[in-house]
């Protein structure tokens, strides 16, 4: 969308930067209470007016599981944590 902006990949060979967005709760949670709203934050992503208003504004939807969206930020976490052991190594 910003063309004239260079990506992270011509920074950093190889790594690819996105922004993303997710909803949490507390630890202890009833699982009851989470996939009641995991069912009804999903419904919400799939309805076409939403998507379209997302598209316009250059995002998109990714509909998950709490499984999922876990195994995401723990793939996120550990990618920047090398990114910055890296950076702060010289490498």
């Amino acid at each position: 969308m910003l063309p004239e902006i260079p990506s992270m990949g011509e920074f950093v060979l190889g790594c690819e930067a996105t922004s993303w967005q997710g909803i949490g709760a507390p630890r202890n949670t009833l699982a009851e209470i989470i996939d009641k709203l995991n069912k009804e934050i999903n419904a919400a992503l799939a309805d076409p007016k939403l998507k379209a208003r997302l598209k316009e504004l250059g995002s998109s939807a990714f509909i998950s599981s709490p499984s999922d969206f876990g195994k995401h930020v723990a793939m996120e976490t550990e990618k920047w944590d090398k990114l910055i052991k890296a950076a702060n190594n010289g490498e």
